[in-house]
């Protein structure tokens, strides 16, 4: 069995979690708006949960902008993330979720990330991408050049 083909694809900040996140506090600005004509609240009751949406949404925006930018590397053998200004991280990515056109990894190394990858950003390399991230096979091949091996 061959392993993937080598990629390199670029991770960055997502427009898809950009609007999971605008659409979530949205809906968490609705409820608590609903709550506030529907029962009858003090008023610091009503702005404490206010204020604490207005956090929440701050703090969303500020992990968006603060998503790690570079490109995720597979050469055949190991997986590498790479970052304006740093060397290469060598690490291990794991698939959290699949929406066929966007991922969302788990980036495991010396620093844990979260890295969305999105088809629009090199649909080129989309399927070579995803063969990588999903392939199993480890082939050790023998000394006396024979038959390879497959670990799973």
């Amino acid at each position: 069995m061959h392993s993937a083909p080598s990629v390199s694809y670029p991770a960055g900040r997502s427009g898809l979690a950009a609007a999971l996140y605008l659409c979530t506090w949205l809906l968490g600005g609705a409820a608590v708006g609903l709550w506030g004509l529907r029962e009858p609240t003090s008023g610091w009751l009503f702005g404490g949960a206010s204020a604490l949406l207005l956090l929440v949404g701050l703090f969303a925006s500020w992990g968006w902008w603060q998503c790690p930018i570079g490109q995720l590397a597979w050469d055949g053998e190991s997986w590498g993330l790479s970052q304006p200004g740093s060397l290469i991280e060598e690490g291990k990515p794991e698939v959290v979720v699949d929406i066929q056109g966007a991922l969302l990894l788990h980036w495991v190394g010396a620093c844990n990330r979260w890295l969305w990858l999105e088809r629009r950003s090199r649909s080129s390399a989309w399927a070579d991408l995803r063969r990588a991230l999903y392939s199993r096979a480890n082939p050790r091949v023998p000394p006396q050049g024979g038959p390879a091996e497959s670990t799973p």
